[in-house]
C-alpha cells in the first residue's frame, strides 16, 4: 500500500495539472478571422458611445492562469434606419495606450506596459484599434444577431463574425457580445515563457449603451 506521504504529492499534482487545462474561454463565441471585406458607410439615424457608460474588455489565458482587461478610451458610433428602429452599421476606435489590466482603478503596471510593447501592441506606431461592421443581420448562435466587421489592429486588417445581443429602443441601442480571436491573426505572437506559454485565442466583450 502506497504511503500517505506518496500518495499526498501525486494528488496535488493532478489538481495543478486540471486547473492548468481549464480552458477560461471555453464559452466565448470563436470569430474567425477572413480577408477583409468592402465597407460601406452607412447614413441614417445616429447614436454615439464611450468608455463613458460602455465597456470594452479582454480576457487572455496562458498555461498556469489568466488576466483580465480593457480600455479606458473608446469611442463610436452606432447607425440606424431612418426609422430608428433598424441597426445599419456600428464603427468604434480604441486608444490603445488607454490599455489597463486585473484591476481597472489599480492596473498591473508590468503587465500593461509589456503589452505596449512590440511582443503586442505595438502601440507607439499603431496607436489606434478600429472596428467598423460591414453586415448586421438578425438571427445565429448565441445572440439576437450576427455582426460581420472589419477588425483593425497593429496595422492589419481581417474580417470576422460574432454573435451579440442588440436591443434597440427609440433613444437608446444596447449590445453586448463575447467572443474570441485568433492574436496571431493580427502579428500578436509573443509565446510567453517556455513553462508558462500563452494561449493563441483571445477572449473580447462587448457592453456598449449607445445614445
Amino acid at each position: 500500500m502506497r504511503s500517505l506521504t506518496t500518495l499526498l504529492p501525486a494528488m496535488l499534482l493532478g489538481v495543478l495539472l486540471v486547473a492548468g487545462c481549464s480552458d477560461p474561454l471555453a464559452n466565448y463565441a470563436k470569430a474567425n478571422a477572413s480577408d477583409a471585406k468592402e465597407v460601406t458607410h452607412e447614413k441614417g439615424k445616429e447614436f454615439t458611445f464611450s468608455n463613458e457608460g460602455s465597456k470594452i474588455g479582454f480576457h487572455g489565458a496562458k498555461v498556469t492562469g489568466s488576466h483580465k482587461g480593457g480600455f479606458n478610451k473608446f469611442s463610436g458610433k452606432v447607425i440606424l434606419s431612418d426609422t430608428g428602429m433598424t441597426i445599419k452599421q456600428v464603427e468604434v476606435d480604441i486608444e490603445m495606450s488607454s490599455i489597463w489590466t486585473d484591476d481597472p482603478n489599480k492596473p498591473n503596471e508590468r503587465l500593461t506596459n509589456h503589452l505596449k510593447t512590440g511582443d503586442f501592441f505595438l502601440v507607439e506606431e499603431h496607436p489606434k484599434s478600429n472596428f467598423i461592421s460591414t453586415e448586421i443581420k438578425e438571427g445565429g448562435e448565441g445572440g439576437t444577431h450576427t455582426v460581420t466587421g472589419n477588425l483593425t489592429m497593429r496595422g492589419v486588417t481581417k474580417s470576422i463574425s460574432f454573435p451579440a445581443t442588440i436591443k434597440v429602443s427609440n433613444d437608446n441601442v444596447t449590445t453586448t457580445a463575447e467572443f474570441k480571436i485568433n492574436r496571431h491573426d493580427w502579428k500578436v505572437s509573443f509565446k510567453g515563457k517556455e513553462d508558462d506559454l500563452i494561449k493563441d485565442d483571445v477572449g473580447l466583450s462587448l457592453n456598449i449603451s449607445a445614445k
